[in-house]
C-alpha cells in the first residue's frame, strides 16, 4: 500500500540500534522480532497541528514491515507500544495512524492495538498516480 513512487529506503540500523531516532517533532523506532533480534519493520511518528496552540498538537504514527513479517502480529505490538509510549511520556493528548481503505489488515491491526475508527477522509493521499481515501484512527488518553 506504500507506493509512492520512490524506491524504500534502508533504515539506518546501526542508528537505530543505539536506540530511538526521536526529537520533540518525530521519531522512529525499529522492530525487532525477539526470538531472534532480526530487524523486521520500523514505527515512526511526527507532531501534526490542529490549533494554534501546542497543547492542539498530535502524534501522527505510521509503520513499515517487512512482506515476511506482516500477519504475526509485529504491527499491533509496535503500534500499541508506541501509542502507550507516546501518551506516557509526552504531553500531547491524542494519538492517530490513517490508512487506505482497502488496507483491512492494517485496519484490523490499529483496532487490536486500542485504537478508535473515526472516518474517511476523501482523496487524501496521492499514490500510485491516483488519490485513495484513508481511513483515520486515533487514541486518546482518556481511553486508557
Amino acid at each position: 500500500m506504500n507506493d509512492f513512487g520512490e524506491a524504500p529506503g534502508r533504515a539506518p540500523r546501526d542508528v537505530l540500534k543505539a536506540g530511538p531516532l526521536r526529537n520533540e517533532h518525530n521519531g522512529m523506532f525499529m522492530i525487532e522480532r525477539t526470538s531472534d533480534g532480526e530487524a523486521v519493520g520500523t514505527v515512526g511518528w511526527h507532531r501534526v497541528h490542529y490549533g494554534p496552540n501546542p497543547e492542539s498538537d498530535a502524534w501522527n504514527i505510521g509503520i513499515e514491515l517487512r512482506p515476511e513479517a506482516r500477519g504475526q502480529g509485529f504491527g499491533t505490538d509496535a503500534q500499541r507500544q508506541l501509542a502507550d509510549w507516546l501518551l506516557a511520556y509526552t504531553s500531547l493528548n491524542r494519538v492517530e495512524a490513517q490508512t487506505d481503505v482497502e488496507n483491512v489488515a492494517e485496519q484490523r491491526s490499529l483496532e487490536k492495538a486500542g485504537f478508535t475508527r473515526e472516518g474517511v477522509a476523501r482523496g487524501a493521499q496521492f499514490r500510485a498516480g491516483s488519490y485513495h481515501d484513508l481511513v483515520t484512527y486515533s487514541r486518546v488518553r482518556g481511553d486508557r
